[in-house]
């Protein structure tokens, strides 16, 4: 195990993308997002005024999903926000967005007594899952929070609940080495292709560079996750999204399909209807599974239960529907519209 947060030798640890059989927690270093750090007595005005989610109700030490969108109610970005302090917030995204986010939020951030940076070197994140998560977090000396989307910090970081049986770890560049060691004497260690196997399987979908201003938060099914306020008040793009929500019907949203193969599918590579030739969607994400690959798809509704649906062209790989683990509440939420 390295003493060293150097990523070329810090990935060696993390390369399985699944874990090994029989194993029930596992370890993942999420080196796919980025982290921006907001700081200042205005921040939270700054940010309600820029993001989907309420950032006035967010108390410290607590988080939420949420999305940056354009005018036109697109999203830009998904994320969580973390409020760490009372004037201070972490917000992690992917981090091939990092950047242009970080410059579009600066150009309103001038009119607040707020700074932003990106502080994504700043901590090393992993992610633990475990059917024991409360044991294996005792063991290593690190609190757990009791609910999903609170999180504690201690000297060494930050532990970040994000679902029952799954926690981020933001840990401390001098601190990281020892709780790697440490954890990895219980956990299997594996890739972030194994945390984004478990985020696929719990519907929570993101925005990558390939689908930016691809969708609207309804379409990732953001709002059935906490991550849209329809009672906030303006935000960029709020009229679109409130809109949708109260007087439109959404045409397309995300489902979770089995892909025949072994191949990843990259974010926006088109769904299409064999039968007819015609395209009706586009992939989220992919993540191997133990037995193929698993997907996250933005899809038109009445396409969905087609067993004629693959992957790029007529002759890509089959899908086939599976679940996601809020479906019911998912479209009782729909038929109250209709």
């Amino acid at each position: 195990m390295p003493d060293t947060l150097d990523p070329s030798v810090l990935a060696q640890c993390f390369t399985a993308p699944l874990p090994a059989e029989g194993n029930d927690t596992l370890l993942c270093w999420l080196d796919q997002e980025g982290i921006i750090a907001l700081e200042g007595p205005d921040t939270a005005r700054f940010l309600q005024g820029q993001v989907t989610c309420d950032v006035n109700a967010i108390q410290v030490g607590h988080s939420t999903l949420g999305a940056r969108c354009n005018p036109k109610g697109r999203m830009q970005s998904s994320f969580r926000l973390l409020r760490v302090a009372e004037e201070q917030y972490l917000l992690v995204l992917h981090k091939g967005l990092l950047e242009r986010q970080i410059a579009e939020l600066k150009k309103y951030a001038v009119f607040f007594k707020t700074q932003l940076r990106d502080a994504s070197s700043e901590w090393l994140r992993l992610g633990l899952r475990s059917d024991r998560l409360e044991r294996v977090l005792v063991d290593n000396d690190l609190p757990c929070p009791t609910e999903t989307g609170g999180h504690e910090q201690a000297a060494t970081g930050v532990v970040l609940r994000v679902a029952d049986a799954a926690v981020e770890l933001w840990l401390k560049p001098d601190q990281a080495p020892t709780h790697v060691q440490r954890l990895s004497g219980t956990a299997a260690m594996a890739s972030s292709q194994a945390w984004l196997l478990w985020q696929v399987r719990a519907g929570i979908g993101q925005v990558f560079p390939e689908t930016y201003e691809s969708f609207i938060p309804q379409m990732l099914n953001l709002q059935q996750l906490g991550g849209v306020s329809f009672r906030k008040g303006c935000y960029t793009g709020q009229e679109i999204v409130a809109r949708m929500q109260y007087l439109g019907k959404l045409k397309r949203r995300m489902y979770r399909l089995l892909v025949a193969g072994e191949a990843l599918p990259p974010p926006a590579t088109p769904i299409v209807d064999s039968a007819s030739g015609q395209t009706v969607g586009e992939i989220v994400m992919a993540a191997q599974s133990e037995s193929g690959v698993e997907a996250l798809a933005v899809l038109q509704k009445d396409a969905a239960q087609l067993a004629t649906l693959v992957v790029g062209d007529i002759k890509g790989p089959l899908l086939s529907l599976s679940g996601l683990p809020y479906d019911i509440q998912l479209e009782a939420g729909e038929a109250d519209k209709d």
